[in-house]
């Protein structure tokens, strides 16, 4: 009896998760017909709809499944969702939910997928499980490297930005408006992107200390949290800024040089496993196969 009880509660369960599946596929699939009905209209809507079509019928998709699930999402799995976007620079200005709707995506994709490859060409059913877990681990790993190479790419434009902002300071202007001089000469980035936020919060009465906040948790990077609180710290003591600001430019230089010399030290330990893998089998069998083929097998040349 309570054997048969947990197998009705199971398949209850499954049941239920198929159905709210179910219904998430068909509100994306009402979102993608009507995407390709505008896109199909004739006139002004049709040569309007082809701009930027394909990315309209995704965030339709996106933004139907997250609709979906917007209610019955964790809120701590909503609020690492927020994070890493916010760590990437919120590509695609994807919401959580949104986030959350590409990976089952991907993972659904990928599990169907895994599935025809193993049925036409015989593969081990672990072929699905793997094209499941590949699935929905690639946006995350998109994710991640995204936010990578926005951390690197701030990093590199700092020690610049902070130049130009302690010239800036030096030459006598405020803060608002050595910030607005350094996002117009110091190029166009992620890190000056991050700035000209913190001037429009500036500029729309936020006050200082707020703004430097709020820009080192955006952008959630040592280097930029410590900067922020050395002109939060600054502004408390009554110290000069520009002297500040001179201090931090002279330590970043310094951190990037240490950082480059490293780089530079892991390049031969980072070049051993090709060496070893891919190089040094190629040159020994140019130099003894020869002796090889002519000791061991006969062969005359």
């Amino acid at each position: 009896m309570g054997e048969s009880l947990r197998v009705y509660l199971i398949s209850a369960a499954a049941a239920a998760l198929a159905a709210a599946a179910a219904l998430m596929f068909v509100r994306a699939l009402l979102a993608a017909a009507s995407t390709v009905r505008d896109w199909l209209g004739g006139g002004e809507a049709r040569a309007g709809a082809r701009v930027g079509a394909a990315r309209t019928f995704g965030r339709r998709v996106l933004a139907a499944t997250a609709g979906s699930i917007r209610d019955v999402l964790p809120r701590r799995l909503r609020g690492a969702a927020a994070a890493a976007l916010r760590r990437a620079g919120r590509p695609g200005e994807l919401s959580p939910e949104e986030l959350v709707a590409l990976v089952l995506f991907s993972a659904i994709s990928f599990l169907l997928l895994g599935s025809a490859l193993s049925l036409a060409l015989g593969l081990d059913p672990v072929a699905v499980a793997g094209g499941l877990l590949f699935g929905g681990a690639a946006p995350v790993l998109w994710l991640r490297d995204r936010a990578r190479a926005r951390r690197a790419a701030i990093a590199r434009a700092l020690p610049h930005q902070l130049d130009l902002l302690t010239l800036s300071v030096e030459a006598g202007l405020d803060f608002a408006g050595a910030l607005a001089k350094a996002v117009e000469k110091g190029g166009r980035g992620p890190l000056a992107d991050e700035l000209s936020v913190t001037l429009k919060e500036l500029r729309l009465g936020k006050i200082r200390e707020d703004a430097l906040r709020d820009l080192a948790a955006r952008v959630d990077m040592p280097a930029l949290s410590s900067f922020a609180h050395a002109l939060v710290q600054a502004d408390r003591m009554g110290t000069p800024l520009g002297k500040v600001l001179r201090v931090l430019a002279t330590q970043l230089r310094a951190e990037r040089t240490l950082r480059a010399e490293k780089l530079a030290a892991e390049a031969p330990v980072k070049l051993l496993l090709p060496l070893i893998g891919c190089i040094f089998p190629t040159i020994f069998l140019m130099l003894f196969g020869p002796i090889v083929y002519q000791v061991f097998l006969g062969g005359d040349f």
